[in-house]
Order: C-alpha cells, then structure tokens, then sequence
C-alpha cells in the first residue's frame, strides 16, 4: 500500500548507500593492503634486522670470548712478568749482598796486606835462593804438601780405624777363645773325675767279673755232673 514513488526513491537511496559502503569498503580493503604491505616490508625488515642482530650477537660473543682469552693470556704473562721481576730482584738483592761481602773482604784484605808484605819480600828471597823460579812456584808447591799431609793424615786416620776395628775383633775372637778353652778345661776336668771314677770302680768290678766266672764254672761243673747222672740212669 505504500507510494511507489517513496519506494523508488528508497531503493535510490538504499543503492546510494550500498555503493557508498563499497566504495568505503573497497578503501578499506585498499587501505588494509596497503598497510598489510607495509606490515610485511616492516617484518621484513624486522627479519632482516634480527638476522643482522644475530650475526651482530655472534661476532659480538666470539670478540668477547677473544678479549677474555687476550685478558687470561695478559694476566698469566703478567704474572709470570711479575714472578720473574720478583726473582730478579732478589737475585739482584742477593748479587749486592755478595758484592758488599766481597767489598768488606776486599777491604780487610787490604788492610791486612801490609802485615804480610815482609813474607812477600821473603819469598822472593827465597825464589832467588832456590830452585823455585817464582813465587806462584813455591805457593803451588807448598798447597802440594798440604794435599800431600792431608791425604797421609786421611790415610793414618784410615790405618788407625783398621787397627782399632782389627783390635775389637781380636779382643772378641780372644774372648770368645778363652770362653772355649775354660769350656773344654771343665769338660776335661769332668772327664778326668769320670775316668778316675771308672779307674777307682775298675777292681771292684773285676772282683765281681771273677765271682761270676767261678759261679759259671761251678755251674758248668754241677751241668756236666747232672748230664753224666742223666746219662747213666738212662743206661
């Protein structure tokens, strides 16, 4: 029952509205790929640069680990720098140490050295007085004689303990002698008292050894005597 003409223009402006919401929409989808687009150009950038932030991370780590090996490295060789600075320096301390002892020996010997300039002067007297052609000669010969007294007194030293070890052992060989032979003296005194003692039972038991002869032969005598009886009574 409505007017056509309201209803045309309804569908007019219903139409109007349609293409307007596709029009809209059509934007919307070109807007929406547009920014789809640039939402892909982003992540690929993003991929681009998280690739890069790897290799970056990587190269980053390996320089890292490069430096901490490169410090251990510094630090052993600074400590060895430094044990060897350390070891330096007390051979050094210990060089002067002896240096200095050398110096105060130098010095005593100095002093010392007019003291002994007489004996200088009698050696060479002595050089132009005997065979020795200089004073290193009779020096080199006198440390001969010492090495020579040293090395008797070593062997007397030795000779002496042979004889004092050869006199221990003698002293045990003749005490362990005199313990045999006062041994053997009482084992010979014990068989002299034994054969005394045999010596002394000897007539007693030859007294007994003829009493026992005259009883066997009684013996044998009263034997034959039964034998002749038997005999004959057999007859």
């Amino acid at each position: 029952d409505e007017d056509p003409e309201s209803s045309f223009m309804c569908l007019l402006k219903k139409k109007e509205e349609v293409r307007c919401l596709e029009k809209l929409l059509a934007e919307k989808k070109e807007a929406l790929r547009e920014r789809m687009e640039v939402i892909a150009e982003q992540w690929r950038d993003l991929r681009a640069r998280r690739a890069q932030l790897k290799a970056y991370m990587e190269s980053s780590e390996e320089t890292v680990q490069e430096n901490k090996m490169l410090q251990r490295q510094a630090l052993r060789k600074t400590n060895r720098d430094r044990e060897k600075n350390i070891k330096r320096e007390e051979e050094l301390l210990r060089a002067k140490r002896e240096l200095e002892a050398l110096r105060e020996k130098h010095q005593k010997l100095r002093q010392k050295l007019p003291k002994y300039f007489m004996f200088k002067r009698y050696l060479e007297d002595v050089v132009e007085n005997s065979q020795f052609r200089d004073i290193e000669e009779i020096t080199s010969f006198y440390k001969t004689l010492l090495r020579s007294r040293k090395e008797l007194l070593q062997s007397q030293k030795w000779h002496k303990e042979l004889t004092e070890k050869a006199k221990v052992h003698l002293e045990q060989y003749r005490a362990e002698k005199e313990a045999e032979m006062l041994q053997c003296k009482n084992d010979l005194v014990q068989l002299k008292q034994c054969l005394d003692q045999a010596r002394s039972d000897v007539p007693l038991w030859e007294d007994r050894w003829a009493d026992i002869q005259n009883k066997a032969t009684k013996k044998a005598t009263k034997l034959r005597v039964l034998e002749m009886a038997i005999q004959n009574l057999f007859q």
